[in-house]
């Protein structure tokens, strides 16, 4: 038996008293059109009509009505919704309109008196004209209409807009607010630094003046948030204007970059918070993609620490680079799903390996090395908050120098070709065990690029912006919790960069390498952490002390007011980029290096009470107070 009829949908009695209005009006379109065109060919003068002229029309005009009403109803004009009405309903309209008069071409001419034509040659361009324009406004009023009735309730409740940028980023964003029946901002005014352009106005709205303009128009207009519609500007000049704009107390937002005008993707949902990074006040950092590509494609790539935030932002700068194959190593398991799934979406013809190890695991990583033969290895794994590691420091050591030991090992033994660890600015004179480690680590890598074939090297850089355990996270937390902010001290300073730009350098230094090398990245000019602080609240459209409180919290244990980049006895060899640097390997006594890498072992894996005097003990420059207590930790700064 065949299945039960759908049950029938319920009678839309609005929707049949809209059609039927629709339909009357369309009578009436058509009869007045009819007579409309006579009229407006003897100038409105209805004596002057000639009766051979109307007796055509009034017998025709029942034809004309049911036969276009047929073709209305072909083209949809009974059941497209008008409050969304566009191009493709005009197009329709107008087709309609011109069918319409053709059947009045032809149908006329069964009508015309003996002698006479049908009708005046201008009637049918009249004709189409009159129905075109009543049809047109029936339909498009309603949006309009509607249009109007949303905008009149969200200015209730509008955000005054100020728009920085006269270019066609900012037509494209001002068009869409000022066309949007939903959009709740109203744009007041325009500010460009070109003077041609001042007094003109862009969507109806003014460019009131340049960059000096913005404090005293952000006053007058009452603004609540700036657009900053400048995708093509130096990072310097966004910087500037940016700082000015801070001043506000505005929100402020910002289109991405000049790719969003490229792809065409500018739009109000494109729109971003102005972050902090926008205020480092320096362009990107440009990077050789060709030398990227030349030995990393085709290439078998490992990367441990795979689901971190530089190991997570290696593997996708490799996997675009198009490698034969990319393995992810990490012991967090959600972490390496993410990563997982996020490089599956974005590159499906992608060869990924994720495999959960620890690099602390001697089986488990030759086990890996052995069975996947991986060219090149990123070794981004490590402890790396500093107060955890100075409550934990025998995990620092296990982790990052033994890990490190055994990743390398691996490497060698493997034939890997080249091995490329991931330091830090702490590494250099220490006053951390999570820097003291990592110095090891430089110190290892160095030794076994002595004694084996595969290229060891490190690349040492400071803090990313946004990465997991950095101060900017922290701040935000803070900052939507309505404070305090804490920063441990008002002097303390850091070099910065984007996750991005750091391992865009890391992968350029990697094929720079011969062997042996510390890399050291260029982080430009360092930052106060309280300028970033008080930056940041004000970028959140808050005024610093009054609507969030910053609070010093005291340096904490292993900290320092700054870090460094080099030692003193490295010194420093350029490369072809400006932003890479190399610096010099330090002679050590390796007889005892390795003696006292194997008592670090034994006191780690012994939970020594203090191994702080051992390690100082291997890297010289590592200082520390004596007196220090192992205490709870914050992210790092």
């Amino acid at each position: 038996m065949e299945e039960e009829k759908k049950q029938k949908q319920p009678f839309n009695v609005k929707k049949f008293y809209r059609r039927t209005a629709l339909v009357i009006y369309d009578i009436i379109s058509v009869t007045a059109a009819s007579y409309l065109a006579l009229l407006m060919r003897y100038n409105f003068d209805l004596s002057e009509i000639p009766e051979y002229f109307l007796r055509p029309i009034e017998r025709f005009l029942p034809i004309g009505i049911l036969g276009t009403l047929v073709i209305l109803y072909l083209f949809r004009m009974y059941s497209s919704l008008w409050a969304f009405a566009g191009e493709t309903e005009l197009q329709n309209i107008v087709i309609s309109s011109v069918i319409s008069t053709l059947l009045q071409v032809v149908g006329l001419q069964f009508f015309k008196t003996d002698g006479h034509q049908a009708v005046p040659s201008s009637y049918y361009f009249l004709y189409m004209f009159c129905l075109l324009s009543l049809i047109f406004v029936s339909r498009f009023s309603y949006r309009f209409l509607r249009s109007q009735k949303h905008r009149t309730q969200n200015r209730k409740n509008a955000i005054s807009v100020m728009v920085i940028g006269a270019g066609e980023a900012a037509n494209v964003i001002i068009k869409e607010i000022v066309n949007s029946n939903f959009s709740t901002m109203v744009i007041r005014c325009i500010i460009d630094d070109d003077k041609g352009k001042w007094g003109r106005f862009i969507q109806g709205i003014k460019v009131v003046g340049g960059r000096d303009k913005i404090i005293e128009c952000a006053d007058i207009f009452e603004i609540d948030e700036i657009i900053v519609a400048m995708p093509s500007a130096s990072r310097v000049d966004i910087s500037q204007i940016l700082d000015i704009c801070k001043d506000t107390n505005c929100k402020l937002r910002s289109l991405p970059g000049m790719y969003q005008l490229v792809n065409g993707e500018v739009s109000v949902s494109k729109l971003r918070d102005v972050e902090v990074e926008d205020l480092l006040g320096r362009d990107p950092i440009e990077v050789d993609i060709d030398s990227i590509l030349g030995y990393v494609s085709g290439k078998r790539i490992l990367v441990t620490g795979g689901g971190g935030s530089i190991g997570s932002e290696l593997c996708r700068q490799i996997a675009s680079h198009k490698p034969a194959l990319l393995i992810l190593v990490d012991i967090y398991e959600n972490s390496a799903y993410d990563v997982q799934q996020e490089l599956k979406l974005s590159y499906p013809d992608l060869d990924l390996v994720v495999l959960i190890a620890s690099v602390r695991n001697t089986n488990r990583m030759n086990w890996i090395f052995e069975h996947y033969k991986p060219d090149i290895v990123y070794h981004a794994a490590a402890h790396k908050h500093v107060p955890l590691m100075e409550a934990s420091p025998n995990e620092a050591i296990k982790n990052n120098v033994f890990g490190t030991w055994k990743t390398a090992q691996a490497a060698a033994m493997n034939h890997v070709k080249r091995f490329v660890m991931i330091s830090t600015d702490k590494a250099v004179n220490p006053t951390n065990i999570m820097g003291a480690s990592k110095r090891i680590c430089e110190m290892i890598i160095q030794t076994f690029d002595r004694h084996y074939d595969t290229e060891f090297v490190a690349v040492r850089f400071g803090n990313v912006l946004g990465s997991n355990g950095s101060v900017i996270p922290l701040f935000r937390k803070q900052i939507e919790a309505g404070g305090p902010v804490t920063v441990t001290h008002p002097d303390i300073i850091r070099y910065f960069m984007t996750i991005p730009e750091a391992v865009s350098l890391v992968l350029q230094a990697g094929a720079y390498a011969k062997g042996g090398e510390i890399f050291v990245l260029d982080m430009g000019k360092p930052v106060k952490i309280l300028d970033l602080a008080k930056n940041l609240i004000r970028l959140s459209g808050l005024k610093v002390d009054e609507d969030i409180r910053i609070e010093f919290t005291g340096l904490r244990p292993g900290e320092k007011l700054y870090e460094e980049l080099l030692m003193d006895e490295e010194g420093l060899t350029e490369t072809a980029n400006r932003s890479i640097f190399i610096g010099k390997p330090i002679e050590m006594d390796e007889e005892n290096f390795f003696l006292m890498l194997k008592k670090l072992k034994e006191e780690s894996r012994n939970e020594a009470a203090d191994i702080r005097h051992l390690v100082r003990e291997i890297v010289p420059t590592y200082h520390y107070r004596e007196e220090e207590n192992p205490e709870e930790s914050f992210p790092e700064e």
